[in-house]
């Protein structure tokens, strides 16, 4: 599970890039309860979404041409400009160079060759420059990769961040569990690859929120203009899951971890 000891290819940000920022505060805080805070008049209407005084998630209007509402996860790297050159070698995109933002970071977003996109994070010279608070109820817990080719993209990506990756037996495919380049690897276990399902969705990233119970989150995701594209199922070994939907589209997930797993 994630942790806030951020390091090289850790999932260490999100935000959601939504067509009407009002909205989108006021559901994601009726269904997690979270506090959207404004980060000023210079953030263009960027701000944090908080949870008892801690950062866990971001949200800002849409900027990118035709671009749909969707969360985006932001990898940490120690080298945002090596990172972008690494995608372009591999056969992705950069769609926004390397630029600076506030204390001292640099941030780049890309998409690989599969057409998932993701951000990179290079922190700066002040403490935190992630989230503040993962792995506990309603806040970022897992991230998961669909893409039609899981060996590609686990290939991919281990060029960028030396990710490691180990194969799991889940209903119906072959999950494949991502842990960080270092250290003990079910420990630095963070994410999965998951095959791609044919009507499904476009490729991409789906960020998995810890809950205290997953169908009543549900219910309240529906209650609030959102949608519930696959109802709450139980995983063995895993959890109760539901993917959920926002009122502008944004997919995303919630997991009631099962006990051995918290």
């Amino acid at each position: 599970m994630l942790g806030t000891d951020f390091t090289h290819g850790s999932p260490c940000w999100i935000d959601l890039g939504s067509p009407d920022t009002d909205r989108a505060a006021a559901f994601y805080g009726a269904v997690f309860g979270w506090r959207f805070v404004p980060a000023g008049s210079e953030a263009g209407g960027y701000g944090f979404f908080q949870k008892d005084g801690g950062t866990v998630a971001a949200l800002g209007p849409l900027t990118e041409e035709g671009a749909r509402s969707a969360w985006t996860v932001y990898f940490r790297t120690d080298d945002a400009r090596a990172t972008a050159d690494a995608v372009e070698r591999g056969g992705g995109t950069v769609r926004a160079a390397p630029m600076d933002i506030p204390g001292g970071g640099r941030i780049t977003q890309l998409t690989d060759r599969q057409g998932a996109r993701f951000a990179a994070l290079q922190p700066g010279g002040t403490p935190g420059g992630g989230l503040e608070r993962t792995s506990e109820d309603d806040t970022l817990v897992w991230v998961e990769l669909h893409v039609p080719d899981p060996e590609a993209g686990i290939a991919f990506y281990r060029d960028l961040f030396g990710w490691r990756s180990q194969e799991m037996q889940a209903p119906g495919m072959t999950y494949r569990v991502l842990s960080l380049r270092d250290g003990d690897q079910q420990a630095t276990s963070f994410g999965g690859v998951a095959p791609l399902q044919e009507g499904g969705l476009e490729p991409g990233w789906v960020p998995y929120f810890a809950v205290a119970d997953a169908d009543e989150t549900a219910r309240r995701a529906e209650r609030n203009g959102g949608s519930v594209p696959m109802p709450a199922t139980d995983v063995p070994g895993v959890g109760r899951i539901a993917w959920l939907a926002d009122t502008s589209g944004a997919i995303f997930a919630v997991l009631k971890p099962n006990p051995r797993q918290e």
